[in-house]
Order: C-alpha cells, then structure tokens, then sequence
C-alpha cells in the first residue's frame, strides 16, 4: 500500500496531537531545508557540467583525528567494552571535567554528580524539557536558533516565547525584552554560544547579567555550547559554567562532533548544577542504554588532546578570512565571527537592474539556482544567509581555489544592499 492508502486507515487518526494528530504527514508545506534540496537537485540537473559549491553544510568536512579513530578501534576489540554503558563510565566523566579546567578554566566541576554523558547534544535538549516543563510553563528561545528544546517543550504541553538576535545587539539577546509576566512563568533560558547560525560570540558580562537574571526569576539556564571550543583570533573558549554563580543556575551542554569532527560518533556531555544532572539522567536513564563504551573511551582520548581542536579552529579561521575579504570585495557587509564555521551575512535587496530579494530565502534560492553556491537562509530577525566555512577542499590551495570560485560566479553581477 502506498502512504495515501495508508493515510485512510485507522492509523492515521491515531496519531498524536503533537505531530499532527489526524492529519499527520497531510501538510504541503515544504520546509526551509526541503527547498534547499529541491533547489540543490534542480541546478545540478540544469547545470550538469557545474560542480556545485555546498556552503550551507553544519558539520565538518573532515573525519575524526587518526589517533581517536586508533583510539577506537582498540578499545572496540576489547570484550570489556562490549556491554551497556548506562549512564556513562566514571574515566570518561573524570575527563571531560578536566577538559572544561583545562580548555575552559572551569573549576570545581565534580566528575562524579556534575557530569554525565549524552549520545550528543541533541539528545540532551531533546530530553531535558522532560526534567521540568509542565503543561502551561514557558521555555525561552532565541531566534534564529536551533529548535529542538522549544519543540520537546511544545511537546510535553509547554509553551515558547521567543526572543530576537539582533544584528544591532550584536546577536545577544536582550533580556530586558522579556515581559515579567513571562520571565515569572518561564522554567528554561535556552542560550547557544558561540551561536548557530549567526556566529556570536558571548561575553562574561552577558553571561554574568544572565546569571543574575536566571536569579531574579528562578529560571534554569541550558548553554548549549558545541562550538565553545572553536575560537579565532586570540580570543580564549568561553564556558558559562566559568561565570560566578552559573552552577547554581544551569548547565552546559558539550559535544564532541564540531570541536573534534566526531559527528556521526554522537558523543556528548551535560556539565553544571548537580540537580539538574541527576534529573536529567534519570530521564536519560528512561531513554537510552549509554553510548558504546568504546566510543566514550576515544572521547577520553580526543578530550584529553585539545590541540586537535586548535589545529580544526586554524583551518576554520583561514577559511573565514578568504571567504570575508571576498564577500567584502563584492559588497557584503561581512565580519569574520570569533568562533564556530558559521558566517552570518544579511542578504541584498536584489540585483541592479535584476531580481529582487524579498527575504533571506528569496536570496539564497538565487545563490543556488542561478550560481549553483548552496547556503541556508534565516528570515527570523531580519533577511540573512548563513554560509558555513566547512566547504569540502583539501589544502590551503583548495581552499582558495572554492574561494575565488565563488568570487568569479558572484561577479558577474552587482548586488544592491
């Protein structure tokens, strides 16, 4: 039976109200990503013999260091390694707390109740609105940003309140634009720094005013920091659990997958207030059976070797410095982020004598069917379009080589801001 044939079955009108209830999967909306494969399928159809420039990949283009994958495949032939993991192993809860002194300048983060792993960090914001959203509480979100604590929030009945980035905040958010009303009845501040997709960086200063607020209002703090470790130009790694008072209020979220290209290995860790560690295990105990032990001891291994994540942050600030100065020659206004391989750049009104840009998304369509260069436009707080500096190229001269390409596509026409 095909899913139509299906779609008149009893299945169908069971489904939950969270997902659509009854007219689940009926919805013709084509998502933001959906377009942008569409789009990506059609140009290369029309263009076979242009290879097209992906800059709107989030997840490196290289794999793991080859002493973690080494590091892997030892422990991995090991039969110790072989049976469930739970809640995580104490070698790998004792690392990453001296990765966050040793990296982040964090101390007295307790391995034993202020650490404990997560298969990613996507797990851990999927789960933690489990640990404290009642039907009716109020999750805070910044937008653009990535969804997945405000969907789990919705989910369980809650509500979101959204919260700007703003170009002229320099992408933070304003707390002060948070009604008391809902400040009151908010149990969770989602915050993610260095941020996807704009780039931004935070500042003990910010850090510092949103521990006093999360004070103020009794609400608990998630740092989700996946890129904390990717910094450029002298600028030092930046935890919010370094910031006076941040233990009594929240947790950070760390994941392996940016700092250390391990994504597909899904291998993480929640670090901060030993409450909310412990509730969130116990969902995650409800959830899952741990990540396999081999993969946690390679994360041993990758932890204990931050320069790895220096040498992944050297590659990535090159990058960012060829794709600035050209995007900057073509006249973009563009500033090279001081962490993550995301640059965030606010789309032109349209091409001179040409086509018009009603928004971010209009202007990366262009970018893909008429230039075949893929991005991801955010259309939250203002038009923009994300590139990310995780292009596929090998060397430095590959990477000037996409550079200047992208440069010779663009040239051909005159964009109007």
């Amino acid at each position: 039976m095909s899913i139509e044939q299906y779609q008149e079955t009893y299945i169908q009108s069971n489904f939950a109200d969270r997902i659509g209830g009854a007219n689940y999967g009926k919805d013709t909306a084509i998502y933001k990503f959906e377009k942008i494969k569409r789009a990506k399928a059609a140009a290369q159809k029309d263009f076979p013999e242009i290879e097209l420039i992906d800059m709107g990949v989030g997840e490196p283009d290289e794999m793991a260091d080859a002493g973690i994958v080494a590091k892997l495949a030892e422990e991995a032939a090991k039969p110790e390694n072989r049976g469930y993991a739970d809640n995580g192993i104490a070698v790998f809860k004792e690392a990453a707390a001296k990765y966050l002194k040793e990296v982040f300048r964090v101390d007295g983060i307790d391995p034993v109740n202020e650490v404990v792993h997560s298969i990613g960090s996507k797990p851990a914001l999927a789960m933690l609105p489990s640990c404290f959203i009642n039907p009716g509480d109020i999750t805070i979100m910044t937008v653009p940003g990535y969804p997945v604590l405000g969907t789990h929030t919705k989910y369980l009945g809650g509500e979101v309140f959204t919260i700007e980035l703003k170009k002229e905040n320099q992408f933070l958010p304003n707390l002060n634009e948070i009604p008391e009303d809902i400040a009151r009845r908010a149990k969770l501040l989602y915050l993610n720094y260095p941020n996807n997709p704009t780039g931004a960086s935070a500042t003990v200063e910010f850090f510092t005013e949103v521990v006093a607020w999360a004070k103020k209002f009794d609400v608990v703090v998630i740092h989700d920091a996946p890129y904390a470790a990717l910094t450029y130009d002298g600028m030092k790694p930046l935890s919010f659990l370094s910031i006076p008072g941040a233990k009594d209020v929240g947790v950070e979220l760390h994941s392996l997958s940016k700092s250390y290209n391990m994504t597909g290995w899904r291998i993480g860790f929640v670090a901060g207030n030993p409450l909310i560690v412990k509730a969130f295990s116990d969902v995650k105990d409800n959830n899952d059976s741990g990540q396999f032990i081999a993969i946690q001891k390679a994360a041993v291994y990758a932890l204990s070797h931050p320069e790895i994540t220096e040498d992944i942050a050297l590659k990535y600030s090159r990058r960012h410095n060829l794709l600035v100065d050209v995007l900057n020659e073509l006249g973009f206004t563009a500033e090279k982020p001081k962490g993550s391989f995301f640059l965030y750049v606010e789309a032109p009104k349209g091409v001179k004598g040409g086509q018009r840009f009603a928004s971010g998304e209009d202007f990366s369509q262009f970018l893909i069917r008429e230039k075949l260069i893929s991005t991801v436009p955010w259309d939250d707080a203002g038009h923009f379009v994300r590139f990310s500096v995780t292009f596929i190229a090998n060397g430095e001269e590959q990477e000037k080589l996409v550079i200047s390409e992208i440069k010779r596509r663009l040239s051909d026409v005159e964009f109007e801001f």
